[in-house]
């Protein structure tokens, strides 16, 4: 029981939770706030959006079958842009005021559970353990993001600074405060700024040669 048990406890890390509540989001936020789509386009964006969030939940231990009905992955969705806001906060204290909203709006009270003793004692926030994937993707990701702020004491996360990226990203550890959620959008936008610097010098070398004076 006790190799179940440490098992069990890296899998389901605070920073674990907090990495997979970042991960759905993401996926979540597939579809994001466009234009109408035409029916079969947006179903077939449903479906993906559904199979990508399905793809988080295994990845980060969730016991199969993994069973996501179209309603409630728009709820979900629901749930993933009230967390962008913990994830959009400029500072420590705006991230507690966004988790101290929603765990006043959005949660019940701290319960501990085995899940019939198939897993160690934990910690929960919602009504009951068979709750739907919103409510609990909700409160698992408040309770996570709340240990994280309270450890760390600053963001737990933050929002991609890539203008062309979306992504939201978890903070974690000592060092320098990120800005980016990946490695790729950090070179990304590297060798954007290098571009646009590098065309800001070539149209003001052409200008200066062209500005010679011509009559004598």
């Amino acid at each position: 029981m006790a190799a179940l048990s440490d098992d069990w406890s890296t899998r389901h890390s605070v920073l674990a939770n907090a990495r997979r509540t970042a991960a759905l989001i993401n996926a979540l936020s597939g579809t994001g706030d466009r234009e109408p789509q035409p029916k079969p386009a947006a179903e077939a964006a449903a479906v993906a959006v559904a199979v990508a969030v399905a793809e988080v939940l295994r990845e980060y231990g969730e016991s199969e079958p993994v069973e996501l009905a179209p309603d409630d992955v728009v709820r979900m969705r629901v749930a993933a842009l009230l967390l962008r806001d913990v994830f959009a906060a400029e500072d420590v204290d705006a991230a507690a005021a966004a988790l101290n909203r929603l765990l006043a709006e959005q949660t019940g009270p701290l319960r501990l559970t085995s899940h019939g003793g198939s897993a160690p004692w934990h910690p929960h926030l919602d009504s009951h353990d068979d709750a739907p994937w919103d409510e609990w993707f909700l409160t698992s990701s408040c309770l996570a993001l709340t240990v994280l702020l309270w450890d760390h004491q600053r963001p737990p996360g933050g929002l991609c600074a890539s203008l062309a990226c979306r992504n939201v990203y978890i903070t974690s550890g000592p060092g320098p405060a990120r800005r980016y959620c990946s490695r790729r959008c950090a070179t990304r936008e590297r060798v954007a700024a290098h571009r646009r610097g590098q065309r800001a010098t070539d149209t003001k070398s052409h200008s200066g040669s062209g500005s010679g004076s011509g009559n004598s």
